[in-house]
């Protein structure tokens, strides 16, 4: 295993020091260090991070490898500065059994690009009838601790109920996609002045906050752990405040789409756009934006979703909704954030390794800890073009957008996974 020695890097943001890697972990830190049989990367100006978690990734393998594989999103996070993402369930087969989620534990394994940690499913099929084998799963290679119905909500409140009594069994958490079906039957875009210009069916706010309010009423009752998916409102928003500020055991991500774009973005009628739940207003990202930095959000998650061109380059109403995330994800982040290190690493790596329980990831560098981590270019800006993406889809909403902040290099356990802005593999 190559030692490296990373020169006058600001760790976190701190005064520039020097990192040396050696075995896996971080085997010193301070100025000055030597190590002549260490790679020396010159890092001045650059800020090392604990490699970014991602809670909320699709990597459609098994079933649609035309739109995404193991691999190609591992090789996308390793691009974003990932070191570890959590695969959703509504593959094809579902992940509802431990022979699924190992094999897609297995197949991130094997990439060797991040830590692919399964998500399994809460319900046999997604399809909200019955529970899944929570327990196999958990019990499983994959040893999986996150359950959601991703993409569908458990809408039953009894079937919800018992999902967040058997987790409670082992410390897992139960990941809601927030919607009452019955609210959003048709609906093509957020309800509201865009909707009602345009045309289009409209999916209201408080399908996604009436579902919040009834969790964390049931995560409380029961004492277990409720994770709410890819928040979306300032109604929402005041929902997890009251109930973190009662003590209820719930977290909660937003995305960076939700973070950046407003429903105005619908009038174009580019289905890129196009995405569940869906863009709202300027006032739900303001809202958003102040829970992220006030701690009510826990975390940015990416919710990428890649999809091939024939499920995009169609009609609105027909188009799949999803954006591709990971590459972009960090960028977007220092944007809205600013140039908050320590903010941007606990809500991107920090507080989400916390929830997945994810053990030698969100770690800041340190002496003895796993060299996991990521180093940023904050002063580079660049021009996303679809057709340099690793991913296997190209339905980014940030197309020619100018955004802040490169990845420069990505460290998986002390071995390069990202040199110099390029993927080593």
């Amino acid at each position: 295993m190559t030692a490296y020695l990373i020169r006058n890097v600001s760790v976190v943001g701190g005064a520039p020091t020097d990192l040396l890697i050696r075995d896996g972990v971080v085997a010193e830190t301070g100025a000055g260090l030597t190590a002549p049989d260490a790679t020396v990367l010159d890092a001045t100006g650059l800020v090392a991070l604990p490699g970014l978690v991602d809670l909320h990734t699709h990597l459609r393998e098994p079933g649609r490898e035309d739109a995404e594989t193991v691999e190609s999103g591992s090789r996308a996070a390793a691009l974003g500065g990932y070191t570890a993402v959590c695969a959703m369930a509504n593959t094809s087969p579902v992940a509802d059994t431990a022979g699924v989620v190992e094999q897609v534990w297995r197949l991130g394994r094997e990439a060797g690009l991040v830590d692919v940690q399964p998500i399994g499913a809460v319900t046999v099929g997604l399809a909200g009838e019955r529970l899944a084998e929570l327990g196999a799963m958990a019990d499983s290679a994959a040893r999986v601790r996150i359950f959601s119905d991703d993409g569908h909500c458990v809408a039953d409140p009894k079937l919800m109920r018992r999902a967040l009594e058997y987790v409670k069994a082992f410390d897992g958490v139960v990941a809601q996609h927030a919607e009452e079906p019955r609210l959003t039957e048709g609906a093509q875009m957020h309800e509201g002045e865009v909707s009602t210009r345009l045309g289009l069916t409209g999916w209201p706010a408080v399908a996604e906050e009436a579902i919040i309010a009834r969790d964390v009423l049931l995560a409380e009752h029961v004492g277990s752990r409720l994770h709410i998916c890819h928040v979306s409102t300032a109604g929402s928003v005041e929902v997890l405040r009251h109930a973190k500020a009662r003590g209820v055991k719930v977290t909660a991500e937003v995305t960076p789409h939700h973070l950046l774009l407003t429903d105005e973005k619908a009038t174009t009628y580019d289905p890129v756009y196009k995405v569940n739940p869906p863009l709202r207003t300027a006032a739900d990202i303001a809202a958003l934006r102040a829970a992220l930095a006030e701690g009510v959000i826990d975390i940015v998650a990416t919710d990428h979703a890649p999809h091939a061109v024939e499920d995009k380059e169609c009609e609105w109403a027909y188009a799949r909704p999803g954006m591709l995330g990971l590459e972009t994800a960090l960028s977007i982040t220092l944007d809205v954030l600013g140039p908050q290190w320590d903010l941007i690493a606990e809500r991107m790596s920090r507080a989400p390794a916390r929830i997945a329980g994810l053990d030698g990831h969100g770690l800041d560098p340190a002496p003895g800890v796993p060299a996991n981590l990521t180093l940023v270019d904050p002063a580079a800006r660049r021009v996303i073009e679809p057709a340099e993406l690793a991913s296997r889809s190209r339905n980014t909403p940030y197309a020619r957008m100018t955004l802040p902040g490169r990845i420069v290099a990505t460290f998986l356990r002390g071995e390069p996974t990202v040199l110099d802005g390029k993927a080593v593999r």
